[in-house]
């Protein structure tokens, strides 16, 4: 079992950043490929970013060149890096260990002027 808690979220303007981080217990995140999701209200839930246990990444066109993911496996922890926010980035960002049914509480980030 995996226990995930995402943090780091909150309010910004439009052009602002957060750093989202996902914590992992139970189980070692280094084993997994990692992605970041996103749900809007009325929308369904979409894949934000992914890392590869070997450090590969791949993104949503939406995010491409303004979200980093990244890892830190000594911490057991991913985090999104994201810069240049815009209004229709708001969502609850959710971390999950690709392909299992693991997930966190979620974190709401709001972009608004």
């Amino acid at each position: 079992q995996v226990r995930l808690v995402e943090s780091g979220g909150g309010s910004v303007q439009p052009g602002g950043s957060l750093r989202l981080s996902c914590a992992a217990s139970g189980s070692s995140l280094s084993i997994y490929i990692m992605a970041w999701y996103r749900q809007a209200p009325g929308k369904q839930r979409e894949l934000v970013a992914r890392i590869f246990t070997e450090g590969t990444t791949n993104y949503a066109d939406s995010v491409k060149g303004r979200f980093t993911i990244s890892r830190d496996n000594a911490k057991n922890t991913v985090y999104l890096q994201m810069n240049s926010l815009k209004p229709e980035d708001t969502a609850v960002y959710y971390c999950n260990p690709w392909g299992r049914n693991y997930w966190g509480q979620g974190i709401q980030v709001t972009v608004s002027s």
